[in-house]
């Protein structure tokens, strides 16, 4: 049979001269990418699960440009489509010397389906606004996409997706009837969500990296060491966890590596030459959920990665797979991934950018109850423990401030990188000489169905401004009833009571302060982070009714 383009192609990675696009298609293929004469690229596509995947490397681009391509299986061009009204796909490098190139990055979380596809009445998706505003001045491409979280809905699932499960489940495939469990039902997800025309012009033309949030898998993911005791005693939760993070692993992860990585990962070479990969996945998803590995000094798989554009250092963090859930010792990341995270946010850059699916610095009220609930739930009375459990769960109390420790820890890093100085871990020396502190610190984060802008306040004047900026939804909503108790959590009154039921568990006040700039904003929207020398500008924009883009808040700042 003639092999179909399903989704993509999805460009992932540019590095250098060279750049990632990921794709999958109906039948087995060849695939090749023409880069209008300048670079080529060619692969096999690998199979699993009955599905055909590819990842192209395209080499040989010429730097400082923008190179439209074509994408061809088995010698037929099946993208950009014939008649397609849209620009032509590129692929845009940055100069051999882009150390004064400014860098653009887009990011925001939360994207339900599209309306027709989801069922439910949502506002504008804010990622087809800026899809169809980058349409008409394709010269402002972003560098890079960056999507922190929930990029598909596997607990959420549309009207027709859940048509699609009520089949199977009669026809004796065990889960919920409106929950995805097998990985033929993952890919639903994806084929439902990534084709949605404006979003698939987006990703062929635009690189995007990702990293998972719960819904990915499942709502409150690895909230507690109990929560995963209740989901193993689940019939059919083996086969979900082991499917979603194979299905991750395919759809997203692979996209995040560069071609070096791509050749060093052991799992790849594994699956792309190997004739059905199936069994492998199976057991990596099996095996990369060990609830045992949080506590090896070697992380099983790590998903976490980094990258360089320019002088800006991007690192974006795993919040939810090898969290070390350990009542009295819980942590974000593992001892060794922790060690990975450290060395990464040392070195030669201007910028450092980390992204976190879910935010560092929350509005003052729910940090202050997520950090007293820690304690609860690590109590050494069962009782007051069980009860602590409880609230964790039912309120979704899992974020860095329910990570008491970590959120510290990330804290006293960045105070140190900011301070800088010939004694500070981030101190390097530059092109105008010795120097120890980054221009700015930005962390990116979603998940919270608002979006704003705070600084951190470390109690003394640093070199260097550290930002929180989160933006979330891209697609999705707050419903009306929750929008005022999410709006007082950033009054001084509330965050009072808060603090006050926190001093009654000894909880110390965080060793820094941070103070809300813009925001909540609770519509869907995008965010732009632009790093220009030594100006870092935060932006975050909203959907109008009509789908339009507009400014919801701008921030600069720099050392």
């Amino acid at each position: 049979m003639t092999a179909q383009l399903l989704i993509g192609p999805v460009l992932r990675r540019v590095d250098g001269d060279r750049a990632t696009l990921w794709l999958e298609t109906s039948e087995p293929a060849q695939v090749r990418v023409d880069a209008d004469g300048t670079g080529a690229g060619s692969a096999q596509t690998f199979s699993a699960y009955g599905h055909h995947y590819a990842i192209v490397v395209v080499d040989g681009l010429a730097l400082g440009s923008a190179t439209p391509y074509r994408l061809l299986l088995d010698d037929r061009q099946v993208w950009p489509e014939s008649g397609s009204e849209y620009p032509p796909p590129v692929i845009r490098t940055r100069a051999a010397d882009d150390r004064d190139q400014p860098v653009s990055l887009v990011f925001g979380s939360c994207r339900e389906a599209t309306p027709e596809a989801s069922g439910r009445r949502l506002p504008p998706d804010a990622l087809d606004a800026y899809a169809r505003r980058l349409m008409a001045d394709p010269e402002a491409r972003p560098d890079t996409l960056v999507l922190l979280g929930d990029q598909v809905y596997a607990d959420e699932t549309s009207a027709k997706v859940r048509r699609f499960l009520r089949r199977r489940r009669r026809n004796g495939h065990l889960g919920p009837t409106d929950q995805v469990v097998a990985f033929e039902e993952y890919t639903k997800l994806y084929l439902e969500s990534w084709r949605d025309p404006e979003v698939r012009w987006l990703f062929s033309t635009v690189p995007s990296v990702m990293i998972f949030d719960d819904h990915e898998l499942i709502d409150d993911w690895n909230t507690s060491a109990s929560w995963r005791a209740d989901m193993a005693r689940q019939p059919w939760w083996r086969e979900r966890i082991s499917a979603g993070l194979a299905s991750y692993w395919i759809y997203q992860h692979l996209g995040n590596l560069s071609p070096d990585e791509l050749a060093a990962d052991p799992l790849f070479q594994k699956v792309s030459t190997t004739d059905d990969a199936t069994e492998l996945l199976r057991d990596f998803g099996n095996r990369v959920d060990d609830p045992e590995s949080a506590h090896n000094t070697d992380v099983p798989y790590q998903w976490s990665f980094a990258l360089d554009l320019g002088r800006t250092r991007l690192i974006v963090l795993d919040n939810r797979c090898n969290r070390v859930l350990t009542p009295g010792a819980r942590a974000m990341l593992p001892a060794a991934e922790w060690d990975w995270f450290l060395d990464r946010a040392h070195g030669d850059y201007d910028h450092l950018v980390v992204g976190s699916s879910l935010p560092w610095l929350m509005p003052h009220a729910f940090h202050h109850l997520e950090a007293w609930n820690e304690r609860l739930a690590d109590s050494h009375k069962p009782r007051v423990a069980a009860l602590g459990e409880t609230m964790r769960r039912t309120f979704d109390m899992e974020h860095w401030a329910a990570f008491g420790k970590s959120f510290a820890a990330l804290g006293e890093l960045f105070r140190r990188l900011g301070e800088g100085g010939p004694e500070a871990p981030g101190h390097r020396v530059g092109a105008g000489g010795a120097y120890g502190a980054p221009a700015s610190i930005s962390v990116l984060s979603g998940d919270v169905h608002h979006s704003y802008v705070a600084r951190a306040d470390f109690g003394h004047a640093m070199a260097t401004p550290v930002y929180q900026l989160t933006c979330s939804p891209i697609h999705n909503e707050v419903p009306l009833p929750m929008r005022p108790l999410m709006r007082a959590a950033w009054s001084r009154a509330l965050a009072q009571l808060a603090r006050g039921l926190a001093r009654t568990a000894s909880v110390h006040r965080p060793a820094l302060r941070w103070k809300r700039l813009a925001g909540p904003y609770f519509g869907n929207a995008v965010g732009t982070l632009i790093l220009d020398g030594p100006v870092a500008t935060a932006l975050i924009e909203g959907t109008t009714k009509a789908g339009e883009l507009f400014e919801v808040a701008s921030v600069d700042y720099q050392r």
